[in-house]
């Protein structure tokens, strides 16, 4: 069970949310909430990951996982008194 909260929306956004709901199939309360939780989720890991990697935002993690090995790679090969 939920809380009942008041959300002030600008009318524009509220008339694409309302269009988005119905074109899922999807009560405004259900789409809503999966908008937020898919929110939340994503600045949850971003908050988790650094530096190049929250570039990747959206990214597949098997995908980001190969990119990161690669520059992982390659940093590792950068002589540390040269960037100095």
């Amino acid at each position: 069970m939920g809380v009942k909260t008041t959300v002030e929306i600008p009318d524009q956004l509220l008339r694409q949310t309302k269009a988005a709901a119905a074109l899922r199939g999807q009560s405004m309360k259900e789409f809503i909430t999966a908008a937020l939780q898919e929110r939340c989720r994503l600045r949850t890991t971003a908050t988790q990951e650094s530096g190049w990697r929250v570039v990747f935002g959206r990214g597949k993690r098997a995908q980001v996982a190969r990119v990161a090995k690669v520059v992982d790679k390659e940093f590792s090969r950068v002589d540390d008194e040269s960037w100095r």
